[in-house]
């Protein structure tokens, strides 16, 4: 079994205003009142963005490559609402919106799985998350980790592949960013949210899987958790994957620092602690450079037949004019040096071999 996974798809604020049906670009945050402040962000710093560009534009060689890795299952964290409403989420500083019209741009990188629990998906309220699953529900695309009520949020998705069938279940902590209050509840559209990262957290998770499942299903549980710009995983973190991964499942795929945090093999079975941006407007954006968030990967987890990790391949990419280009060797030499040194402390080697990057237990 083969899966593809990367980090958060961000397909909001700048990048909707390249796209061929931008919303409306208004913006509530301190400094930016106006989402192609963004796009003008980006074409300062790598140059021009001859918009409108088609849909695919956001993905640009990523395609190709995952293309040619032919993977079983893509699942992507989606991190935008889908809406033409207005009403921007009172508690948050930050908006992401982009218009149902051009959900064409996520059916591009045609993703098996859009996870939704995340910082984002109710940036417009109760009714912009049901804006967004209404969508993707259109769009023929499958989510895991939000619903109407907290049934469906719950719910995972089930992928049906030649080899088997794959299981991914959604959920969130607050750590990332989500508001407490953006719970599914049984009256309530909301997302799979953690209230913690306790061992009975931890345990609900797990009988959750146990009860949705079967034997011999491959299961990802992807989780949006931790700060933004920080290497170190929490204690926390650790033990509350491990203990998932002791509870049965094959993949834990991280997300939500805007770069890549360490990798781990645990009892011979993946736990990406943060898999980083994949698509995002932040181009521009000065303050963190030493974190090269320009630089992206794709990751392509091959499983043994038991849920083992075989192989994990990593392609690395990098984002300029808000579009995936393949990294330079120098770059690529950069991330293999950092994740290297970041994951030596969980047991694991990085290795570098035709621009690829490998990772294994030592």
């Amino acid at each position: 079994m083969k899966l593809f996974l990367c980090g958060d798809v961000m397909l909001g604020r700048g990048v909707d205003q390249i796209l061929p049906h931008p919303g409306d670009p208004e913006l509530r945050e301190s400094h930016v009142r106006d989402a192609r402040h963004y796009v003008a962000a980006a074409e300062a710093r790598n140059g021009p963005i001859r918009s409108p560009v088609g849909h695919a534009w956001p993905w640009g060689s990523a395609l190709r490559v995952v293309e040619e890795a032919a993977p079983d299952v893509r699942v992507v964290n989606l991190e935008t609402s889908i809406t033409h409403d207005g009403r921007f989420a009172a508690d948050k500083g930050v908006h992401y919106r982009m218009s149902p019209s051009n959900v064409d741009c996520v059916r591009a990188g045609r993703p098996d799985v859009c996870t939704l629990a995340n910082n984002h998906v109710l940036d417009f309220g109760r009714r912009g998350l049901v804006d967004t699953l209404e969508a993707l529900s259109a769009a023929g695309l499958r989510w895991a980790g939000a619903g109407r009520d907290a049934a469906e949020a719950h719910r995972p998705a089930l992928v049906e592949t030649p080899r088997g069938r794959v299981a991914v279940f959604g959920c969130g902590a607050e750590s990332s960013g989500i508001p407490p209050s953006w719970a599914a509840t049984a009256h309530r559209p909301g997302v799979r949210f953690l209230p913690d990262l306790s061992d009975r957290c931890a345990d609900e998770l797990v009988a959750e899987v146990r009860e949705h499942t079967r034997p011999g299903d491959v299961v990802v549980v992807s989780v949006h958790w931790g700060s933004n710009w920080q290497y170190r995983v929490p204690p926390e973190q650790v033990r509350f994957a491990h203990r998932l991964v002791d509870g049965g499942v094959h993949v834990v795929h991280g997300h939500s620092s805007h770069h890549p945090r360490p990798i781990e093999v645990h009892h011979g079975r993946l736990v990406l602690y943060g898999c980083g941006d994949f698509i995002d407007d932040y181009e521009g954006i000065p303050g963190y450079e030493r974190y090269r968030d320009d630089l992206r990967l794709l990751h392509f987890a091959s499983l043994t037949p038991t849920g083992e990790l075989a192989d994990l391949r990593m392609v690395p990419m990098q984002a300029r004019r808000m579009r995936l280009h393949p990294a330079s060797p120098t770059d690529t030499r950069w991330l293999h040096d950092t994740l290297s040194r970041i994951s030596a402390g969980f047991g694991t080697e990085i290795t570098l071999t035709n621009g690829d990057l490998h990772a294994h237990h030592r």
